[in-house]
């Protein structure tokens, strides 16, 4: 009975902790491109459903652990990416974008050999640029509202100590704690509380389209083939084409009810997947499926969860949000810092700052945003510094110059 109850007991631990640890960072995105309480809600109903339903589909085929998420730093893109011209519908464009380039990816070979001849300190560094602004904000919190965000913050350092898995739900329950107390049930009362499907129609702008193309490079670098690796580590063949084909056309379903991106699980795929969910490697696509199940129960919460959002103090979801991103914005700029064996070092670690400091500064050109430009600027510059003169690299001649000259 035990062994049972085991697969059940991880899946459902796999959604706790993959929902409550990351929901305030969907919400806060949704908001920050233009979303509405009700859009927002829509758009975290829609998002758990449709990863739940496809988490269920891909596991029960495949007899796999398949985990199936919303793309947290995705979401945190939208969080650094703002309001668009066109409002939230252009953000929708964004979404079927996502979708479609992920749905193509999938059934074409050449387009997943190119997305995977990014360099990958690139596109880690361009993830820790969009995670830096988001990340920032419990420390601008803990200035502005310090008796509200202390005892969060103090929750997640105590938490991450003891049990670090419960660290951000924990604090999560903590701030709700605290936006019931400070609005009270009458500052509730006239929130749609009930889920409820919102349908937004698609704004055809540059921005939309970029933000799109930027939520793949994010998306696929972050999530996707992470989460194959994931899956490769315990011994998993993922079938990788059908996956992406399955959640590029679940992004595009989702896209005009609001929800964002869905992808291959990375971090809390291992809970699923690992021996803690069976000792047999043969029965743990039980806790992926009672994941997804999990995930399409919890998405019956979204409009208690948006309108406690939309009452929240500000900084308040946001805060917990960049708690919950610190560990990912540590990892993504180790790995920007390591450059691989086909680039020289200097320039790989040069074209990771630029393009760090580029997507972190916000700038925006022709509507087009800051995550653009910058994964552009650091091909830019990785490019320049790699050209060959006279078949020599540039760091080649300037080191047989000082060397010439006596210098070491």
């Amino acid at each position: 009975m035990e062994r049972l109850l085991q697969p059940v007991v991880a899946g459902v631990v796999t959604a706790l902790v993959g929902f409550t640890s990351s929901f305030t960072v969907v919400l806060a995105g949704l908001r920050a491109v233009g979303a509405s309480e009700g859009q927002a809600s829509s758009g975290l109903l829609t998002a758990s459903v449709v990863m739940g339903g496809l988490a269920i589909w891909a596991s029960v085929r495949a007899r796999m652990p398949i985990s199936i998420a919303w793309s947290t730093p995705g979401a945190a893109l939208l969080v650094a990416t703002g309001s668009l011209r066109g409002g939230f519908g252009a953000a929708v464009l964004a979404f079927g974008v996502c979708g479609a380039l992920i749905l193509l990816t999938g059934m074409c070979a050449a387009l997943r050999k190119l997305v995977l001849a990014i360099p990958g300190p690139l596109a880690s560094a361009l993830l820790a640029g969009v995670l830096l602004q988001l990340c920032l904000v419990p420390v601008t919190t803990m200035h502005d509202r310090p008796a509200l965000a202390i005892p969060i913050v103090a929750t997640w350092l105590a938490l991450i100590r003891l049990a670090r898995r419960w660290a951000v739900p924990v604090a999560m329950l903590v701030a709700l704690a605290e936006i019931v107390a400070k609005s009270g049930q009458s500052q509730l009362s006239g929130h749609r509380l009930a889920p409820s499907l919102a349908i937004t129609t698609p704004v055809l702008t540059v921005s939309g389209v970029t933000l799109g193309l930027s939520l793949f490079v994010v998306t696929m670098a972050s999530q996707n083939i992470p989460g194959i690796a994931v899956l490769d580590g315990f011994g998993y063949s993922a079938p990788v084409r059908r996956v992406l084909i399955e959640t590029g056309g679940g992004t595009i379903a989702g896209a005009a009810f609001g929800g964002h991106v869905v992808n291959l699980a990375a971090i809390s795929a291992a809970l699923s997947a690992g021996p803690d969910a069976h000792p047999d490697k043969d029965k743990r696509w039980i806790a992926s499926s009672f994941a997804g199940a999990c995930y399409i129960a919890f998405g019956v919460s979204a409009g208690l969860l948006s309108a406690l959002a939309a009452v929240a103090p500000a900084g308040l979801v946001e805060t917990v949000a960049g708690l919950g991103l610190l560990g990912t914005l540590g990892s993504s700029l180790a790995a920007a810092a390591t450059e691989p064996g086909a680039w020289s070092a200097a320039g790989m670690r040069d074209a990771a700052v630029v393009t760090f400091l580029v997507t972190a500064s916000g700038f925006s050109l022709a509507g087009i945003g800051s995550p653009f430009w910058g994964l552009l600027a650091g091909l830019v510059v990785l490019t320049v510094l790699s050209l060959r003169w006279r078949g020599q690299r540039p760091s080649t001649l300037l080191t047989a110059a000082a060397t010439s000259e006596g210098r070491p």
